[in-house]
């Protein structure tokens, strides 16, 4: 029992530590903010509740299923960071052309009438879970995938730490307004400016993890990090 508890705790630890850094909820909030600056503070709870809940959603369920899924479907793991990899440049792109006193590009601003048809995407996917993040909650789960028992035994942690990272979405967005006031308007500009180049170079790195990946099994070389 012991040796099952330290398992559960060594995978917990594993998830928070691979997928934290790469969601990094912190830095998205001052996007959030940008994004929800029309709504009502309690319209900004509800939605960064329900954000939080499609992360954990995002995040749990390819642990389980996504390598069977894009079996099924006949799609790797690279294909899918490609094409995510695209989604993040693409928003990132926009919020490094936003101008200090515009609004950001109008099909990522969430308008009161919007409710919350804009909390999956782009709010959740891919501003917050992104193609990296799936990735790398694909390949956490891939790692138990040999057997239906491996799966189930490492099931708590998988679930505890995905918990965890969507808990810690929630509490960055749902104080997301203390957090750039703290900042300041110049702070903030800075801050949504810095992520938002960062958001790119992610997006880049993870178009470049599948084409380096697709290159190397195609010339049966290793993969180029």
């Amino acid at each position: 029992m012991s040796f099952d508890l330290r398992a559960i705790i060594e995978n917990f630890v594993l998830v928070i530590a691979a997928l934290i850094p790469i969601v990094n909820p912190l830095g998205a909030a001052p996007v959030f903010v940008t994004m929800t600056r029309s709504l009502t503070p309690a319209a900004r709870v509800l939605l960064a509740r329900r954000v939080a809940l499609n992360a954990f959603l995002l995040l749990a369920v390819p642990m389980f299923i996504g390598n069977y899924v894009l079996g099924f479907f006949g799609l790797s793991v690279p294909i899918v960071q490609i094409g995510g990899g695209l989604i993040v440049c693409s928003v990132a792109w926009a919020l490094l052309r936003q101008e200090p006193d515009s609004i950001p590009d109008p099909q990522y601003v969430v308008k009161p009438e919007d409710g919350l048809a804009k909390a999956f995407y782009p709010l959740t996917l891919p501003l917050t879970v992104g193609p990296g993040s799936i990735s790398v909650a694909i390949t956490l789960g891939a790692n138990h995938a040999n057997n239906v028992h491996s799966l189930l035994t490492a099931a708590p942690s998988l679930i505890l730490g995905a918990a965890v990272v969507a808990l810690s979405i929630y509490l960055c967005f749902r104080y997301s307004y203390r957090l750039t006031a703290a900042l300041g308007t110049t702070g903030t500009l800075v801050f949504l400016r810095l992520f938002a180049f960062i958001l790119l170079c992610i997006g880049v790195q993870i178009i470049w993890n599948g084409l380096s990946t697709l290159i190397a099994t195609h010339h049966g070389l290793p993969a180029i990090s």
